[in-house]
């Protein structure tokens, strides 16, 4: 027998973290490996964890509604086969507070801080100790609700929020934090990307009669995180260009009828404006680029991230090489993502290696929007409403034409005005000439 740890996979490309939405087995359940073993949400996907090992689930290290960083231990498993019990405690977590390691002046002195743990602030994650740094709270002060005593954020976010952070040399200890808040934190960015100045305290908002609390899930509060950072991180700059869509409505109007018959779904409009756009990138590759610190990484492939929204939360599927696709194909995946969004079914897979991100505003009515970059990414492209609007033509006369706007926020650490406007220039000219002439939907 043996003991092995297991680990918070990397679910998505750029995910740091995830949050234990519910256990699926207990302490003393059997499992297989690949067996499920927990739902784990992100900023990306909801999605089931697998077992790593076959064996006895012999304890669960992270509860539901924890947040941890990839390859933080989340449970530990029985095995067969495996080294001795006796090995175990050499591979554990360093800050853990159980078994020593074999006996030596060094490890015994590195153990030291374990008779702490009466107070149960031992085991502090690399989350909990970011915090802490971010915020200058004195751990010694704090009192942990965890398992074992064990310091979480939500523990630390307590106090953050509620303005009485302990600090260094203070007369007395903060108060214990007796219960989970009701909201986890929202912002998770790395050290070396906070803001420059702490955040605020969240605002003291009265509930009144008849108001109602909802509770912030992992995947919203995942959402809010991947936003925030790109916000803090990327300097936003945002352009618009104006489309005449005429020529487009018209082609597919008239065959959208034939074209449902005999595929089986829908020939919409976004799958023209995202084919559009995939040729335009790999006529531009320096839209398909992302920041890298000490320097910008190009992308050679052409993955088109779309916004997939449900009732109370927003998905980034991917459509992989979209620019090797024919417009039936995109439209195909279109469709396929959706459904996988909207039953629940979309994989780790279906969200990772995205370049570029399209998001059909238009398709609840908005006319003009401001999209967030969808980190780490350099640009996010919103497809407008398409609306019929009187135009002032080249002969001077007015006529009614079916326009759309297309509005483009950019990272200006990669992006400049210059390569965006060229770019939107040539999505615009390939939508305002498709016909039945030049353009093939097969």
């Amino acid at each position: 027998m043996g003991i092995e740890k297991m680990k918070m996979p990397q679910l998505g490309e750029s995910v740091t973290e995830g949050t234990i939405s519910k256990w699926l087995v207990s302490p003393g359940d059997h499992v297989n490996k690949y067996d499920p073993i927990a739902e784990v949400n992100t900023d990306k996907v909801n999605a089931e964890v697998p077992s790593s090992f076959t064996g006895t689930i012999k304890e669960l290290i992270a509860e539901e509604g924890d947040t941890l960083e990839v390859g933080e231990f989340i449970c530990s498993i029985e095995v067969e086969g495996g080294g001795s019990a006796e090995e175990a405690p050499a591979q554990k977590d360093p800050v853990s507070d159980e078994s020593p390691s074999p006996s030596s002046e060094d490890k015994q002195d590195m153990k030291k801080p374990a008779k702490k743990a009466e107070k149960g602030k031992v085991r502090y994650s690399p989350a909990v100790l970011r915090l802490s740094q971010e915020h200058d709270i004195d751990l010694d002060q704090v009192e942990g609700t965890g398992r074992e005593g064990r310091i979480t954020r939500k523990d630390l976010q307590k106090l953050i929020d509620s303005g009485n952070i302990p600090k260094a040399g203070d007369a007395k200890p903060a108060a214990p934090a007796k219960e989970e808040p009701k909201q986890a934190p929202v912002q998770e960015a790395p050290a070396a990307a906070a803001p420059s100045k702490p955040a605020a305290p969240a605002p003291n908002v009265p509930v009144m009669p008849g108001d109602v609390e909802i509770p912030v899930t992992g995947i919203r509060k995942a959402i809010a995180s991947n936003m925030l950072r790109s916000k803090h991180e990327a300097p936003h700059a945002w352009t618009m260009m104006e489309i005449d869509a005429t020529n487009l409505v018209n082609y597919r109007n008239t065959i959208k009828g034939e074209f449902k018959q005999r595929e089986g779904y829908n020939l919409t409009f976004f799958a023209f404006f995202v084919k559009a756009v995939a040729q335009a990138l790999k006529e531009f590759p320096m839209i398909n680029s992302m920041w890298a610190g000490d320097k910008i990484i190009q992308k050679k492939d052409i993955n088109i991230s779309i916004a997939v929204a449900t009732d109370d939360a927003l998905f980034v599927p991917v459509i992989k090489n979209a620019d090797e696709k024919t417009i039936k194909g995109i439209a195909r995946e279109i469709t396929e993502l959706a459904g996988k969004v909207r039953s629940g079914k979309l994989k780790s897979e279906d969200m990772q290696g995205g370049t570029f991100t399209v998001n059909n505003t238009g398709s609840f009515g908005s006319v003009q929007s401001m999209g967030i970059i969808n980190y780490p990414q350099a640009a996010i492209l919103q497809v407008e409403s398409i609306v019929k609007r009187p135009v002032v033509m080249d002969n001077g006369m007015i006529a009614v034409r079916d326009m759309v706007n297309l509005c483009m926020s950019l990272d200006h650490r990669v992006l400049d005005g210059l390569v965006c406007g060229r770019f939107l220039q040539r999505v615009k000219e390939i939508i305002e000439n498709i016909s039945k002439e030049n353009t093939s939907i097969y």
